[in-house]
């Protein structure tokens, strides 16, 4: 897997275009704000379910990119299992870059 996409999520980060953590992306998942949600590989069974059950009942895309290390490396935080991509430029640039 190319690590382009870590560029483009610390990029849509600083653009305040993104948010993470858990109960944030539930939230903008809800209120149809997210545009993608990016899953880390290594994430527990059941908070996996629950997002993509949520994502899957909002119609809204999602997809692993990477570990948990990665994603938080790539906003410039601790760990982070999820982060969600609030803008559609980003959210389709990175489905390009992801397939």
């Amino acid at each position: 897997m190319k690590k382009n996409h870590l560029n483009l999520i610390g990029l849509a980060y600083r653009a305040r275009q993104c948010s993470a953590g858990e109960e944030i992306i539930i939230q903008d998942i809800k209120t149809k704000k997210a545009k993608l949600v990016l899953i880390a590989e290594d994430i527990s069974a059941s908070t996996k379910k629950k997002l993509t059950d949520k994502c899957d009942s909002y119609n809204i895309p999602y997809t692993e990119a990477g570990n948990r290390a990665e994603l938080g490396n790539a906003i410039g935080k601790a760990e982070r299992v999820a982060i969600a991509i609030l803008d559609d430029g980003f959210a389709k640039k990175l489905q390009t870059l992801l397939l």
